[in-house]
């Protein structure tokens, strides 16, 4: 089915069936919907190719993911893609593992326009060698959220979450407060970590102790976990700062015999659906995951519709999910 056929169905003009798929605003709401009407019932497919090398837009947005298996990473895509979709946009997801030859694979597509910009979850450290590939091309930061790089950022106030965090243990009378942490060539880490350690400070707690995990996943929450609880003293609460970490610190705690939350009480981070079927179900800092995913996206288009606009910093609010794990 051409795009002629489709114009002679609906009663109008080819370039009146083009305004209607660049969704150019100059076309009035009853002619849009007869046209739709008629892509409909032809099952018109448009040809993308020709419509790239004839506006210069491909409406292809590069996403970059260090590790699609975190939970965490997968659900800000989902939010990435509903978002694109709902713009007119898709999305090319590629999963990196932080590997830089294969994101240098992928950035090679911003060259040729198949890709109009890119949205990185990438660590903050990798940063200056990616915009290096980069270079003058929209991007934006999720999850990060450095405002040094110049660009624009989504993400949340990662020191206070995990200082509110302490808070919250001191105040149910725990004084042995441990975190496992997660690679701190990441941005949230460093923050999570700097809030937890201020916060002890503030409370005149004296006692603090650190365990890094080798990955984000359950296995190395385990391991963290069994370094901490081999210690002389216990810790009585640990924070993990991701909920999979959380998993693997919650299943050695009870490996060891002990008992959640009585012996030692667990927060994990994220707020990923499965950690309210867990036994006992763990009390979470939630992110917007969804929604830094949409919002990623929609500072993305502003900076490729508007190349010299200043670069914006979203700030968006976590809250704190109480469950039984406390």
């Amino acid at each position: 089915m051409s795009i002629e056929k489709v114009a002679r169905l609906a009663g109008v003009s080819t370039a009146t069936v083009s305004r209607v798929l660049n969704d150019h605003p100059g076309v009035r709401s009853t002619t849009r919907d007869k046209v739709l009407a008629a892509i409909n019932a032809c099952d018109y497919q448009p040809n993308l190719l020709a419509r790239q090398l004839r506006t210069s837009q491909s409406r292809m947005l590069l996403v970059l993911i260090p590790d699609l298996t975190n939970p965490f990473c997968s659900r800000v895509v989902q939010g990435i893609e509903a978002e694109a979709e709902a713009q007119g946009y898709h999305i090319l997801l590629c999963h990196s593992g932080s590997l830089f030859r294969r994101e240098t694979a992928y950035l090679a597509l911003l060259t040729g326009k198949v890709v109009e910009g890119v949205i990185t979850l990438d660590a903050v450290n990798r940063l200056p060698e990616l915009i290096a590939l980069i270079g003058d091309s929209p991007w934006v930061q999720c999850a990060e959220g450095d405002p040094a790089f110049g660009r624009s950022t989504v993400t949340i106030d990662n020191f206070d979450a995990a200082a509110s965090t302490v808070k919250f243990l001191v105040a149910k009378g725990r004084k042995r407060i441990a975190l496992v942490n997660s690679d701190t060539r990441y941005l949230y880490a460093q923050q999570r970590e700097a809030g937890y350690v201020a916060a002890l400070k503030d409370a005149g707690l004296n006692w603090s102790a650190i365990s890094y995990a080798s990955d984000v996943s359950c296995e190395a929450g385990t391991a963290a976990t069994d370094e901490l609880l081999a210690q002389a003293q216990r810790p009585d609460a640990i924070i993990a700062v991701s909920d999979v970490l959380a998993v693997g610190v919650m299943h050695a705690i009870q490996e060891a015999g002990l008992c959640i939350p009585d012996d030692v009480a667990v927060v994990g981070f994220d707020g990923i659906p499965f950690t309210s079927s867990l036994n006992p179900p763990l009390t979470t800092i939630e992110q917007p995951m969804g929604k830094m995913g949409a919002r990623s996206v929609q500072l993305l288009l502003e900076s490729i519709r508007h190349p010299q606009a200043t670069a914006t910093h979203d700030v968006l609010p976590w809250k704190m999910v109480e469950r039984r794990s406390t």
